[in-house]
């Protein structure tokens, strides 16, 4: 396969930013147009990029090889499974689907069409994340911070669909271990489901992950701090900035080091601070090459919709400890 004739689905805000990134990535992709059904914003996209927008959906599937569905939740399934069943590949962006029984039937569509889906988990493409990724190490304590301005656009669902299910793929790409158990807490203030809550997921292996994440709030904040032994990582997701401490036996040769005293009868230590170079790259960009990559290739993408599933299955405990389950993912 050469270029892959790629349909964007949806030109909304985040779908004008996929067609536009899409449109740069010559050598992965051939952009053979767009559907949405809003004919205002159809027209709009078709004058800013000068694509074909498509009639309907059926249209666009009968003449691309693989989708991009940019829609709303609500209508992921839907489409995602039309898609697998006329024979393409699609790119589904977060959450999954509305409820966790689409999202189990769309991993058995996924099998059993041996089509390739991934899902729009953007921060594992965070350059600050991915320079980070080597030094992680049996992790044991993760607090994340996920803080935005009032925006009506994602409060078709909850804050915990919206925005802490970035931490949540996150923390359990890094956790390797069997989630043991859930608690968390939360208000709805604006919206009718929940804009800010706190959650703390316990591992097996006695990992302990502390979420938080609110759309209300009067600055915007993504970090994240992962502790393992001997090492203290920092992941600023905004700024794209990573910090490293690591503490080891002293290296005088190391003028950057700091000699602290552990007590007595103990050895000094010495930590050791690394800012690694981060590199200047667009991580809806890189997504959508991975997925033009996993394609051609014929490799299981980075973020599978196994890992989608995985991710909406720990929103949905959280949102349990919120009783809000009932109205989030019902069928």
């Amino acid at each position: 396969m050469s270029k892959i004739k790629l349909g964007i689905l949806g030109a909304g805000h985040l779908g004008k930013i996929h067609i536009k990134l899409a449109l740069e990535l010559t050598n992965e992709f051939e952009v053979i147009g767009f559907y949405d059904p809003n004919l205002e914003m159809s027209n709009e996209t078709t004058a800013r990029f000068g694509i074909h927008a498509f009639s309907s959906l059926e249209e666009l599937i009968q003449k691309c090889d693989a989708i991009d569905i940019v829609t709303p939740t609500l209508s992921h399934f839907s489409t995602a499974q039309f898609a697998l069943r006329n024979g393409k590949h699609a790119f589904i962006e977060k959450p999954l689907t509305k409820t966790l029984e689409e999202a189990k039937k769309l991993i058995d569509l996924t099998h059993e069409a041996k089509l390739k889906v991934q899902v729009g988990h953007v921060e594992r493409f965070n350059p600050a994340f991915i320079a980070a990724k080597s030094e992680f190490n049996q992790v044991m304590f993760v607090e994340s911070h996920r803080l935005a301005e009032y925006n009506p656009r994602g409060t078709d669902v909850s804050v915990v669909l919206d925005l802490m299910i970035h931490d949540i793929d996150i923390v359990l790409s890094v956790v390797n271990s069997n989630l043991k158990r859930t608690s968390a807490s939360g208000v709805a203030v604006i919206s009718d489901t929940p804009d800010i809550c706190n959650a703390r997921l316990e591992f097996d292996n006695g990992c302990v992950a502390n979420l938080t994440a609110s759309r209300i709030s009067l600055k915007n904040m993504r970090k994240s701090r992962f502790f393992q032994k001997d090492a203290y990582i920092t992941v600023d997701f905004l700024e794209r900035k990573t910090d490293i401490v690591k503490i080891q036996e002293p290296d005088l040769t190391n003028p950057f080091g700091m000699i602290i005293n552990t007590g007595e009868g103990k050895p000094d230590r010495q930590l050791v601070f690394d800012k690694p170079e981060i590199e200047n790259l667009n991580a809806i960009k890189e997504e959508l090459r991975s997925f033009a990559h996993c394609i051609k290739n014929g490799t299981k993408p980075l973020v599978s919709v196994e890992d989608g599933y995985n991710a909406m299955q720990v929103a949905e405990q959280i949102l349990e400890q919120l009783n809000y389950s009932n109205s989030i993912f019902a069928s």
